[in-house]
C-alpha cells in the first residue's frame, strides 16, 4: 500500500504539474497577439482556380508548361525574383520527366553571403496526379487528377502571401517561396508489377535538396514550411510524424500561431504519423528543418488523407476558402513574428 500511495502522491504531482503547464502555455498564448497583413482567401481561391483552369498539370503536358509560365509571372508581379531549376528526372516507370522547380525569392538582396538577413523556405509542390489511383470508380483511375488541393492550394497560399509581403514591407527576414515540381509521380495504386529503385515520390524535392547540399556556399535557412493540400473541405492539421521528429520546435511555433489568430480547432496538438513528401529530403538531403502542414482525416474512409485524395473529385468544387485562410494566416502569423 506504501507504493500504490507513492504512486497516487506521484500522480497527482504529475498531473498539477501538467495542469500548471497547460495553464501556463494557455496564458502565453493569450498574451500573444496577431501580427502581419490580413490573407485574403478570396484571392487564394482565384490563384487555385487560376492553376486548374490550364487543366491537369501533369508532367510533360502543354498545361504543366503553360502553369508554370503563369506561376512565375504572378511571383515576379509581386516583386519576387524567380530562377528556375530545370531538369529531366526519371519516373518511376522510366519515363523522362520534364522537371521546373520555380523558386520565387521575397528580398532578393539577402541571398548574398554578406548579408547578415536570415531567410525562411516556403514550399509546396505544383505538379498534378497523372492517375487517379484511389478513385472510388474504377474506370477513372488511368484518367489525371485536376489536383485544386494536391497541389494548386498550397501554390495558392504562397501567392498570396507574397502578395501580402509587397504590400506590408516590414518583414523582418527573407523569404524563398519553392515550388517543387515532380511530386505526384509516384507509384499508382494498380501497378503492383514495376520493379522500383529509390523513392519514386517528390522527384523535384530531392533534386532540389541534392543540389542544394552540393552547392549552398554555406547558404542556409531559419526552417521550412511545406504547403500540401492546404485547401480541402473539413480539413484538420495534425502535427505530422516526421516534422515532429526534425524540426518540434518549428511545429511548436507553428501551431501556436493558429491559435493566435484564432485557428486552434483545425491545428490539433496531436500527432500523425510520418508521410513521405517533399519535406523529407529538405530534412534529410539539404539539412534543413522543415515541416509539413498537411491534413489527417482519421475517420474517412477514403483515405486518411482525406475524400479527395487522387480521385477525380479534387476539384475546385471540394475548395473550402476558410481552410486556405487558416493556413494562410497562421503562416504569416509565423513569418510577421520571427
Amino acid at each position: 500500500m506504501r507504493k500504490l500511495c507513492v504512486f497516487v502522491s506521484l500522480c497527482c504531482s504529475v498531473i498539477l504539474f501538467i495542469s500548471c503547464k497547460s495553464k501556463q502555455a494557455t496564458n502565453n498564448i493569450s498574451s500573444l497577439t496577431p501580427v502581419g497583413p490580413a490573407f485574403v482567401a478570396d484571392s487564394a481561391f482565384a490563384y487555385c482556380q487560376a492553376q486548374c483552369d490550364f487543366g491537369p498539370r501533369t508532367m510533360n503536358s502543354d498545361a504543366h508548361e503553360q502553369c508554370a509560365q503563369w506561376i512565375i509571372k504572378k511571383f515576379e508581379q509581386f516583386g519576387c525574383k524567380v530562377t528556375t531549376q530545370q531538369a529531366t528526372l526519371t519516373g518511376y516507370d522510366g519515363t523522362p520527366l520534364k522537371s521546373t522547380n520555380i523558386i520565387a525569392s521575397y528580398l532578393p538582396s539577402s541571398l548574398s553571403s554578406s548579408s547578415s538577413l536570415e531567410r525562411i523556405l516556403l514550399c509546396a509542390h505544383w505538379d498534378s496526379r497523372p492517375w487517379a489511383d484511389n478513385d472510388p470508380d474504377s474506370a477513372n483511375w488511368r484518367k489525371p487528377v485536376m489536383a485544386a488541393n494536391d497541389g494548386a492550394s498550397g501554390v495558392a497560399v504562397m501567392l498570396e502571401i507574397a502578395r501580402q509581403l509587397q504590400r506590408a514591407d516590414s518583414l523582418k527576414v527573407g523569404v524563398d517561396f519553392i515550388c517543387f515540381d515532380a511530386e505526384d509521380w509516384g507509384t499508382p495504386q494498380w501497378d503492383t508489377t514495376t520493379q522500383v529503385n529509390g523513392d519514386p515520390w517528390a522527384l523535384g524535392a530531392q533534386y532540389w535538396a541534392q543540389q542544394f547540399a552540393q552547392n549552398s556556399g554555406g547558404q542556409s535557412y531559419r526552417f521550412g514550411i511545406l504547403l500540401d493540400m492546404v485547401g480541402g473541405q473539413g480539413a484538420r492539421f495534425y502535427q505530422e510524424g516526421v516534422s515532429r521528429q526534425y524540426a518540434l520546435d518549428i511545429v511548436k511555433k507553428v501551431w501556436t500561431a493558429a491559435k493566435v489568430v484564432g485557428y486552434g480547432s483545425m491545428f490539433p496538438d496531436e500527432a500523425n504519423g510520418g508521410i513521405t513528401d517533399d519535406h523529407v529530403p529538405v530534412n534529410e538531403v539539404a539539412k534543413i528543418p522543415c515541416i509539413d502542414i498537411i491534413p489527417y482525416y482519421p475517420d474517412c474512409q477514403q483515405s486518411s488523407f482525406g475524400p479527395t485524395w487522387h480521385t477525380l473529385n479534387d476539384d475546385m468544387q471540394h475548395i473550402d476558402k476558410n481552410t486556405l485562410q487558416a493556413v494562410g494566416q497562421t503562416v504569416i502569423q509565423v513569418l510577421f513574428s520571427e
